[in-house]
């Protein structure tokens, strides 16, 4: 019988995304609590939604920040992007 791992929520929301260069709104999707994140290597994945142009110029920026609903500050690890794409696939640190 194989193993089956259990799925964490999504938590997902509106905030604000710094990277160089730009600072906006940002609709942002994580996979598992960020509240539970502590410092050190544990990270999640998720990934923002920001349009073509600006998910293009976060991708080649390669880290941000993110300022979610709640206040909670997230350091953003840009992982991949699609071009022609709105969203940037990231990982979240504390």
């Amino acid at each position: 019988m194989p193993l089956s791992r259990k799925k964490q929520p999504t938590f997902e929301g509106e905030g604000r995304v710094r990277f160089a260069g730009h600072e906006g709104p940002a609709r942002y999707a994580v996979e598992g609590d960020p509240g539970r994140l502590r410092p050190g290597v544990a990270r999640l994945r998720g990934a923002l939604t920001l349009g073509p142009e600006l998910a293009a110029a976060a991708f080649r920026a390669g880290d941000g920040v993110l300022t979610t609903e709640d206040g909670a500050s997230l350091r953003l690890v840009m992982l991949a992007h699609t071009a022609g794409g709105a969203e940037v696939f990231v990982e979240v640190r504390v």
